[in-house]
């Protein structure tokens, strides 16, 4: 069955991660590349880890957006840094005339880190990028 289903592909679209205020708090921002917007945007996001027997696990968060114009972000949530060694994952699913688009984007553990810090020109910042 879900096989049958067409799902197209995500192009111009990114999340990010910028600090802020000297590192102590990062923010967690959906991007839009597109010469279009994005509507009736669900965000589902969560942090795990893999390490059993004591999985180590964040609540989900479900969050929605009526519209994310062309060109242009939106911030999800704040990320607290205590969080970084977890798996991080973003849930997106969005449509385009009433098209549905869905995408997970994974940041690994510790991959959120100055090291891997990219300028993003939209936010006119340094950010990590998952796309």
């Amino acid at each position: 069955m879900k096989k049958d289903i067409n799902t197209p592909e995500i192009k111009n679209v990114t999340v990010v991660i910028k600090p802020e205020m000297e590192g102590e708090h990062w923010t967690v921002h959906l991007v839009n590349t597109n010469n279009h917007p994005l509507q009736n945007i669900l965000v589902a996001s969560e942090g795990y880890g893999k390490k059993e027997p004591n999985r180590e696990e964040t609540s989900i968060l479900r969050q929605s957006f009526e519209l994310l114009e062309a060109n242009s972000s939106l911030q999800i949530e704040l990320i607290d840094p205590e969080v970084f060694h977890l798996f991080y994952e973003y849930g997106i699913t969005y449509y385009v005339d009433n098209e549905i688009y869905f995408k997970k984007f994974v940041f690994v553990p510790d991959s959120i880190i100055s090291e891997n810090l990219s300028h993003n020109e939209l936010l006119k910042a340094d950010v990590v990028t998952q796309s």
